[in-house]
């Protein structure tokens, strides 16, 4: 006979994260005992096959590890090896930059807001159902999305997986002219961008804040992309080239991604709840205007109100995009040129789930022979977990269906991102 004390909770198919995982939680008399958020899928050796191959492959063959956020793994690999290779680009190469990123956080924050995370606030299944009973919000996440995307298309040759993004620049880049009818549908998008902070401020946010160390990128003058100091709202504030000296992976039993902490102080959150709370100073008027009226203060620790702070970082990516394209940057050639050495070099960019660290070790030819990725779902993988260890204990008695929902809803704050192929999560609660 089976226990009656014992309960077993299955999602099958949660369509709304991107990739293989599951999530065990146990319990006894209603305290947690145990949360283990599991990825399963095999391991895809991206680190292992980029050795052997020239640094100038590097940004193209790390873009095919996401296709949401490609532009974050070809820029920090293109930044690493600028680091190693003594390269600095800067002056209208410099802010294409920003702005085929500003493409990339419309895209991605709109996919996420509209179609992953705002059906749990509303009680939808998923973004089809919430269609019929909000159209009109769907079909302006649908068109923002679309205008990240051209920015990328134009920017980057093609939407998905660009390849016009090269070590020292771009392979070309378009005329000011090719950006005239964008700038128009970038004008609605801001509207949009600042409708959508309106509109997700008002959902129904559960009253859970936590205590966290953010850890974000921080530039001088700029609300971060590419460049800047890593810091923490807890004392640290180092150079990227210093980032394995602070930060470790281990690999854990029940997952095949390595859980990442910082050394001596343990789980840490990056993403949009970080690089907001230590850079609100560094957002435009306008989005710091939006994000008060909106109800945020400078800092934001209730991990659900991470769609108002995505709505606030699609408003700023849409006014950005714009500041660039008034005086668009005309470089007078599309590339830096580098000439390969012997060195290792790092590089660190704020994809929209958080920080991106890539290092690269080449040798006198420029070619790899070592390479470390850390994407930011693994960096954020044990705060998940914490997460759930404070958020299950007061719902600990709620219905089966209802306590699953909240816990899909809790993983879904982070928009993890563990691969892009699958889309699987299996929950499993045990009573004991």
């Amino acid at each position: 006979m089976s226990n009656p004390r014992t309960r077993t909770i299955k999602v099958d198919t949660l369509a709304r994260v991107e990739g293989e995982g599951a999530l065990t939680v146990k319990l006894s008399n209603g305290v947690v005992k145990d949360v283990q958020l599991r990825i399963f899928e095999p391991p895809r050796f991206f680190e292992a096959f980029l050795c052997g191959r020239r640094y100038d492959e590097a940004p193209d063959l790390t873009a095919r590890i996401c296709g949401i956020c490609p532009i974050a793994y070809q820029m920090s690999a293109a930044h690493a090896m600028e680091d190693a290779l003594g390269v600095k680009v800067d002056g209208p190469l410099r802010a294409l930059r920003r702005l085929i990123y500003c493409g990339e956080w419309i895209e991605s924050h709109a996919l996420h807001i509209y179609m992953l995370h705002a059906p749990d606030f509303l009680g939808f299944e998923d973004a089809i159902r919430m269609a019929g009973a909000h159209p009109d919000a769907v079909q302006r996440g649908l068109q923002l999305k679309k205008v990240g995307n051209e920015i990328v298309k134009l920017l980057g040759g093609r939407a998905v997986h660009p390849v016009n993004v090269r070590v020292g620049g771009f392979y070309s880049v378009p005329p000011k002219s090719a950006w005239t009818p964008l700038v128009e549908r970038l004008k609605w998008a801001r509207e949009a961008a600042l409708e959508t902070v309106r509109w997700t401020a008002r959902l129904p946010f559960p009253d859970f804040e936590q205590d966290y160390e953010f850890v974000a990128l921080r530039h001088p003058d700029e609300y971060p992309f590419n460049e800047g100091r890593l810091v923490s709202n807890r004392g640290l504030a180092i150079a990227v080239r210093d980032y394995d000296a602070h930060f470790v992976e281990e690999h854990v039993s029940y997952t095949s991604a390595l859980h990442s902490t910082i050394q001596g102080r343990g789980n840490y959150l990056v993403g949009p709840l970080a690089r907001y709370s230590l850079n609100f100073d560094r957002l435009s008027p306008l989005a710091q205007e939006a994000a008060r009226k909106a109800g945020l203060g400078p800092v934001c620790r209730n991990p659900f109100q991470s769609i108002v702070v995505r709505s606030v970082e699609t408003l700023y990516a849409c006014d950005e995009a714009l500041r660039i394209l008034d005086d668009y940057p005309t470089p007078d050639a599309p590339v830096v040129e580098v000439t390969p050495r012997a060195a290792t070099g790092y590089g660190c960019t704020e994809a929209p789930r958080g920080l991106l660290y890539h290092r690269y070790t080449l040798d006198e030819q420029g070619i790899i022979r070592n390479a470390k990725i850390v994407p930011p779902t693994s960096q954020n993988q044990k705060t998940i977990e914490q997460d759930l260890w404070h958020f299950i204990p007061p719902r600990a008695d709620l219905p089966k269906d209802e306590l699953t929902w909240r816990c899909e809803q809790a993983i879904r704050n982070y928009d993890p991102c563990i691969s892009c192929a699958a889309h699987f999560l299996k929950l499993k609660i045990e009573e004991q």
